[in-house]
This record gives structure tokens, sequence and C-alpha cells, in this order.
């Protein structure tokens, strides 16, 4: 049911792979409680599910409605919580065999989903990053809609690099040679591995990386993710994965620096980088330039580079509405929900907007990218 999606994120191994390796555990405040549908001995119709005891992990910044609920004596956790755990990217929906009737299944499955967060006195569910094809099945049911802002490249057919810088203005262009070229002036040679050729050893030193970043910013850091989730994706994913590894000289042995992604079909995800020491201009390279360029070469068509920072608006990443849908059980909760959603919704669509406008393109790559942004997604 998930292989046919256009996301890597819901097939059963990446799942998998964070609950066997710790990472996503009752220990870590994450209790798997995942809805099937079975038609006799069948799997027709499934959900990924976590009951929630916070709010890490999940991207949608919903503590102030955590505080709203304290102030009015309600209780917030633990909540039921429908996503790709760990992982701000869109595409959550309920997966549904190709042969069965998705509206009706869909129906079915979120009045259960509302009778076991009744039965049990959870005070809320919510589906995080939603697949935008998909979000029209949870536009009743008391599911309220609330808009974030994500980041996507989308490649119009380019067939080079040189083809991507051509949609910059003048100033960009020469800033992202620069940027470019720096590499070659400190000694780096970065190098792209996919599915088999990626070692264990690049993934323990991938894992390194992940650990480092994340320790840098202390309490801030979104170190979710076990020693042992990478080791296990080497056995199990290995074959969805893309690494672009920074090392020192041509002949380098030991990386410097590196990233992770994720691909399927037409598509690329950044999830994870890291380094030893900084180098200027190298998260740069490592995670936008030689993936788009390697994305170009693969015939990618959208690449998210992961949430947050606005430089990636600097390197022609387009911000985006993805939304999450909610549900408190409370009727406060609910009514002050539906009461300003509308306005913290407008409030997103203004940022993502002004993110917009500071696109560095030239004419014509600003009046493709307006036509795009037109064009239903």
């Amino acid at each position: 049911m998930a292989r046919p999606l256009e996301t890597p994120l819901l097939e059963w191994e990446w799942l998998r792979q964070m609950e066997v390796s710790g990472s996503i555990a009752p220990a870590a405040g994450w209790q798997p409680q995942h809805l099937t549908v079975w038609q006799g001995e069948r799997l027709v119709a499934a959900a990924p599910l976590y009951i929630k005891s916070h709010s890490e992990g999940e991207f949608v910044f919903d503590y102030a409605w955590a505080d709203l609920a304290q102030r009015l004596g309600a209780p917030y956790y633990p909540k039921l919580v429908g996503m790709i755990p760990v992982t701000p990217v869109t595409g959550y929906r309920f997966l549904i065999a190709d042969s069965e009737n998705e509206h009706r299944l869909t129906q079915m499955m979120l009045a259960e989903i509302e009778r076991f967060c009744q039965h049990n006195r959870l005070p809320g569910c919510s589906f995080l990053f939603v697949d935008p094809v998909w979000q029209g099945s949870l536009q009743s049911n008391d599911l309220i809609g609330w808009r974030h802002q994500s980041f996507d490249w989308e490649n119009p057919g380019f067939e080079s690099f040189e083809d991507y810088l051509t949609v910059f203005n003048t100033n960009q262009r020469k800033n992202i040679r620069k940027e470019r070229q720096k590499m070659a002036v400190s000694g780096i040679v970065i190098k792209p591995f996919a599915g088999k050729d990626i070692s264990r050893q690049m993934l323990l030193d991938m894992y390194r990386f992940y650990e480092k970043t994340n320790d840098q910013w202390g309490p801030w850091g979104c170190k979710y993710l076990t020693r042992e989730f990478f080791m296990g994706l080497h056995q199990r994913y290995r074959h969805r994965l893309l690494m672009m590894v920074a090392y020192l000289g041509q002949n380098g042995d030991k990386p410097v620096g590196a990233s992770l992604f994720l691909t399927k079909g037409k598509v690329l995800l950044g999830r994870y980088w890291g380094c030893h020491q900084f180098i200027n201009a190298l998260h740069f390279n490592v995670c936008y330039y030689s993936p788009i360029e390697w994305a170009i070469e693969n015939g990618i068509r959208h690449f998210d580079p992961g949430m947050g920072s606005a430089h990636k608006a600097r390197r022609g990443f387009v911000s985006r509405s993805n939304y999450s849908f909610h549900r408190f059980f409370d009727p406060r909760m609910q009514y002050l929900l539906k009461k300003h959603i509308d306005q913290i919704n407008q409030l997103q669509q203004q940022e993502i907007e002004v993110l917009n406008a500071s696109l560095p393109f030239a004419q014509q790559g600003s009046a493709t990218i307006q036509k795009n942004l037109r064009s239903p997604k």
C-alpha cells in the first residue's frame, strides 16, 4: 500500500527501523498505536499512529495550544498523532489498498480513531504534514487545518547545473559560483553515493555527524535517532538513500562532512547533515548544490531540503503551504481553535509570501516561478 506512493517515508522498513532501533519507543515518549483494517486475513488499510506524552519531534510547534490548555485547566497530553515520526516532510496519509473504496475506509478509520480517543480519554488527535492530495478527506469530521511553511525546489527540465544557475539574477549566480569554488580552495571534494554504494562505515560516520550537529545546539537540538537507527538502514533501507560525502583531497579516505537524503522516483528529500569542523560554504554545497546537481542528472523533479532557514530561498527553494489537521475533544479548546485558525493561517501565508518575495531570480526565472506557484500541487 505504501510502495506506489510518491513518498518513501511511509514504507514499513523506514517506520519499523525507527521502532526497533529504540528511536521511536515508549521510553522516548512515543507509544506506537497503529490502526489496521482487515478483510478476513487480508490487510486492506493501515494508519501509522502514536500516543505522544510531549510535542517533541513533531515540528508543528503546538506549544501555544498546550499552554492554552494548561491555562484552561484542560489536559493536553497524552495525545494521538498520525505522522511520520521526527520527519517534517509532507506526505502523511492513511494507507489503503488500491482495490478498496478509499473514501469509505477513510471515514471508517477516522470514526475508529475518534472512538479510541474518547474511550481512552485522549484530549486530542492530529495528523501532521499531510499529503496535499489526501487532505480533502480530513476537511470534515471536525478536523481543522493549520497552515505551515515548507520549501520545495522544482526542476522544470534542467539538463545541467548551469541551467539551474540561469534562473538567478546576476549577483546570485556569482555568489553561488563563488560558494562552489570555495570547495576547491579548501581542498574539499564532494562525492555522491547511492543505494548499494553506501557502506556501513558511511552510515556510522553519518550518525556521528548527526550527533555533533545536534549537540552543538544543546537543549534546542533535534537528536531523536539512535546509532542503531543509522546502522539498521544499511541492511534494510539503503536502496532509498543518497549521501553526499565531503573529503579533504581527491584521495581522502576520511570524510570531513556528509549529508543524508531519501529518494524515490522523481523525489529527493533532505534529512540530516553534519561536519567535523567549520568549513566555509560546506553546508551549502553538501546540502543544496551537490544534491541539486545530482537531482538534475538523475531526473528528479522535486527536492524538499528540510524545514527552516530562510537562506534556502537564496538557493532557489520556493516556500509552499503544507497542513496539519487537529481536533480537540475539550469543547473550549475546539471552539478557540476554530475561532482563531483563519487569522493564524493568514499570518503564515504572509510569511510564505515574504519568503517568496526574497527569491533572487532574474526576470525570466521570476516569471517561471510565479507560474509554478499558481499551479495546483
